[in-house]
Formats: C-alpha cells, structure tokens, sequence
C-alpha cells in the first residue's frame, strides 16, 4: 500500500511540477475520494483503462482516507493549476467542494463522479442513483423477510456509519419511498446514525436488537455499516432471524452474504465509474455536448446469483 501512495505522489508531482511541459496527449487527472481504498483503486484501474483505450494521459490522485476533506481540496487546487484537459473528482463533502470547484472549473472542465457537490460548475455528473439504490434495497430486504418469516410484516431499523453524508441520506430516502409505498406492514423503528466508527454502529445495532424483539430486518446504507451490523448481530444471544441487505462490497461483504449473514448487497461497477468518467472528460475537453448527469446502473447480489457477478472480481491491475 505504501507503495501505491508513494507511486501517486510521484505521479502528481510530475503532473503538477511541469505545467508548461508540452504534452503530446490529453492528460486527465482523476481525483478519488480515498486511494487506499479497494473500491476507489477500482475506480482508478477503469480509468487507467480508459487512458489506454483513449490515449489519454491518468493522473490517479486522492486523500489517503474519506474524512481529509482538506488534502482533497489541495489535490483539485494542484490539478487545475497542472493545465489539464480535463478534471475528473468524487467530491468527498457536498459542502465543503462547492467553492473549490467553482475556481477549478475557471481553468479546466470538471465532471464530477460518485457524487455531487455544492455547486453548478461541473460540466457533468456520472453518480449512481443513489434513491434508486434504496429503492432496490426496500425490495430486496422485503422479499428476504418474506422468505424468512412467509409474511412481510414487523419491525425494520435503518443505520448508516454518518450523518449529513448526501449519497447515504439519499439512499435513505429511497428505501423509505419504497417501504411506505409498498410494504406497508414493515414498520421502520429506528433510523440512526454513527460516527464513522465502527464500534459505534455496533453499539447501535446492539441497542436496537434490545429494544425491538420483533426487529426482522435492517438497512445498512454503507460497506462499514454493514459490517458492524452484521457483528453485532452475530453476538445477540436469541435465534431470531433479523435479515440485512447492505450497500457495497468487498472481500469481507462477500464472505458475509456467502455465509447469509447478509441477505443482499447492492453494488455498482466501480471500475465502469472511472472509465466513464473519463470518457466524459475527453468529450468534455473537446466541447462535445454532454448530458448533465449521467446515471450509473446499481445491482442487487444475493447468494443465488453470487458467483456469476463479475462485478465481485474487478480487475485493479
């Protein structure tokens, strides 16, 4: 890993040390949220990808965790004043990247990626429908519960690992439209949030197993939720059966929806993302009319479909 963090240092530094340089092709700096990560190193690999296919020089940046707001910001200041043909950014904060890409976007177009951010300088937005992604986790928790129980009724919690986050409370949102509108005898008994820490959700989730003895299903609206909750659950002493659908995967979620600790997971194509991305920038760097926001398509992964989703094996090389 130290590897990799030191390679897109150095990376960046030729990028952002030679702005004059001539460049006999597009260079296109690609800005994650977190780069230590699985998923955004999956990001990266579809953009790299499509540098090959397009002849487009990558510049694979990003902060070494979600929460440094801050060195992300520094990295799309450095990336804008590189003379790029285009910046493409997963903004880590709604509010904090508005400002920053509104000054990015005098110098360079911006197509922002995962999700938005406060402001309307993006040139385009290629972001999964996040409402739609709870919209397909209300189904699919509803139809697990269904198999368990031969009703779809009783109490259902919702836990994300932090408030204020745009695509977790839109996720929220969407799985609330679909529960009301159609499953009208699962009531939703909790919604709460941690601090980012997964020991937080655990505490959560075990105050929620206590205080709900006919708590039959839970949405976790993120891959550290979804861990969390399902320790917590593997630790309560009754044998009540609470189905969890999640969204995210990784090795750990595999495991777990392998071994039914999870009912589902809902999972976009990552490296899709980043190859998109940066085909929308090249279209964008040449003046190409584009949409101003695209839709990333969202799969739901149970155990009967598992081992036919290439979408669990993404090439990162």
């Amino acid at each position: 890993m130290k590897k990799l963090l030191a390679a897109a240092s150095i990376i960046a530094g030729i990028a952002f040390g030679t702005p004059d340089f001539a460049q006999s092709r597009p260079t296109v700096p690609v800005i994650v949220k977190d780069i230590t990560s699985p998923y955004w190193r999956t990001v990266l690999a579809g953009a790299r990808q499509a540098g090959r296919d397009l002849d487009v020089e990558i510049v694979e940046l990003g902060a070494q965790s979600e929460s440094d707001v801050s060195s992300q910001i520094s990295i799309l200041e450095k990336a804008a004043a590189s003379n790029p043909a285009a910046i493409v950014i997963a903004p880590a904060e709604f509010a904090a990247l508005g400002k920053p890409i509104d000054a990015a976007a005098k110098k360079a177009k911006i197509i922002g990626l995962d999700s938005a951010a406060d402001t309307k300088a993006m040139t385009s937005l290629l972001q999964t429908d996040n409402a739609n992604v709870g919209r397909i986790a209300a189904d699919a928790l509803a139809a697990a519960i269904t198999k368990s129980y031969a009703d779809t009724e009783g109490e259902i919690g919702i836990i994300a690992s932090m408030p204020g986050i745009a695509v977790l409370d839109q996720r929220v949102k969407g799985f609330k439209e679909v529960v009301a509108a159609k499953y009208g005898a699962l009531n939703i008994v909790a919604e709460k949030a941690g601090d980012g820490q997964p020991t937080t959700v655990i505490d959560i989730m075990k105050d929620l197993i206590a205080k709900n003895r006919d708590l039959r299903g839970v949405f976790a609206s993120d891959a550290v939720t979804a861990r969390a909750v399902a320790q917590a659950i593997s630790e309560k002493k009754s044998d009540d059966l609470i189905n969890v659908v999640a969204v995210g995967s990784d090795d750990t979620l595999i495991k777990l929806l392998q071994n039914e600790a999870l009912a589902g997971l809902v999972v976009g194509d990552p490296f899709r993302l980043g190859y998109d991305g940066v085909k929308i920038a090249l279209a964008a760097s040449k003046g190409e009319p584009l949409a101003a926001q695209t839709d990333a398509v969202a799969t739901l992964i149970t155990k009967a479909n598992l081992s036919s989703q290439e979408l669990l094996k993404p090439k990162v090389e």
